[in-house]
């Protein structure tokens, strides 16, 4: 990808803690196969050389299907790999930094939680998109802050990037998120823990088309 995208829509897959680079991979194209238009891998269970090994091979999976891959809070893996972009968290760089650091085409989003505050100031800084969650409760931060649905409608109001809504958004409770006005749903376990991923990722696109 040489290009940041004008638009971020639909399924946003953010990747689980799969120890498998083998496994991690075919979840990932299957994913892909079913419609997703971005992939973030965040692995929180896995050192440095396994982060490596497994961002590594699943940019050439993107790459492969010009699906954006996003790196979740890891500058310095973003830069050595060339990533496509990196996400943020509330104690990591701001946008700005971030980017002059690691080029003017790379994708930059931040968790702004249920702070809209923090989703204007992203945006000031450069951010190319910012996420809200926790929508539902989330497997996979159980004790994660709530983001109000309502919140996404007040942030079309007030922000001209796009709006992701993460956390606890599973197949029957997307449409909630999407007529809320999120421009795009971030999903883990309800993705990634399905037997068929692919069949699933159809299911959160067909929201979304």
């Amino acid at each position: 990808m040489t290009n940041r995208p004008s638009s971020i829509n639909g399924l946003y897959a953010v990747t689980p803690n799969e120890l498998d680079t083998k496994l991690l991979v075919a979840k990932v194209l299957a994913a892909i196969k079913g419609g997703a238009a971005m992939i973030q891998y965040r692995n929180k269970a896995a050192g440095k050389q396994l982060l490596l090994r497994q961002s590594t091979a699943l940019l050439a999976a993107c790459r492969s299907y010009d699906v954006p891959l996003i790196i979740n809070d890891h500058l310095d893996l973003c830069a050595r790999i060339d990533a496509d972009g990196l996400h943020l968290g509330a104690t990591d760089p701001k946008p700005g930094p971030v980017r002059r650091l690691l080029g003017a085409d790379k994708i930059i989003g931040v968790s702004c939680y249920n702070q809209l505050e923090l989703a204007q100031q992203a945006e000031a800084d450069g951010a190319d998109y910012v996420a809200f969650g926790a929508c539902f409760t989330s497997e996979t931060k159980p004790n994660a802050v709530h983001a109000p649905l309502s919140l996404f409608e007040q942030a079309k109001q007030t922000l001209s990037v796009p709006v992701v809504g993460i956390g606890g958004i599973t197949t029957e409770n997307a449409e909630e998120v999407k007529n809320a006005g999120a421009d795009a749903i971030a999903v883990i376990s309800t993705l990634f823990d399905t037997e068929d991923v692919k069949a699933t990722s159809q299911q959160f696109n067909s929201i979304y088309t």
